[in-house]
């Protein structure tokens, strides 16, 4: 019964982008890490792919259950691969990071200010999914002690 409870409404899709944004957290991360290392490229994955993946998995579900619960079926694409317990590992592709292909003397295409601005992005998806998901349970946590009491 936990595992259906869990798997109901909205809370496998707020898992899941949780996840993609935790680890492009630290792609993104990696990069920062990096900005002064010669011939460094810095590497991402495309939010926008994930969501087009994550609707199209949203939308299968909501055809086979109706959209009240089942078990969210993401499929894997080139650069986000899911794991049969759900778990999301990223594969970026070598360039996807850099500005139009412009390499600074040390052979370096970093961009400071586009690596914040998706620092802040990513963040703000992640504490929304985060504020999101913590209501959900908020909710059934208010109705499991209502039960119980």
């Amino acid at each position: 019964m936990l595992k259906e409870t869990l798997q109901a409404g909205s809370l496998p899709t707020l898992e899941a982008m949780m996840r993609f944004t935790g680890q492009r957290q630290r792609l993104l991360a990696h990069n920062v890490a990096n900005l002064t290392t010669p011939n460094f490229q810095a590497v991402d994955v495309s939010p926008k792919a994930f969501q087009e993946m994550l609707g199209e998995a949203v939308e299968a579900r909501r055809k086979e259950n109706g959209g009240i619960g089942g078990r969210l079926e993401m499929r894997s694409s080139r650069e986000v691969r899911t794991g049969p317990d759900g778990a999301l590992s990223l594969r970026p592709l070598k360039g996807t990071g850099s500005v139009g292909g412009v390499l600074l003397h040390d052979r370096n295409d970093r961009d400071v200010e586009r690596l914040m601005q998706s620092m802040t992005e990513n963040y703000g998806a992640y504490r929304v999914a985060a504020d999101l998901m913590r209501s959900r349970v908020g909710v059934l946590r208010t109705a499991i002690s209502q039960r119980v009491g």
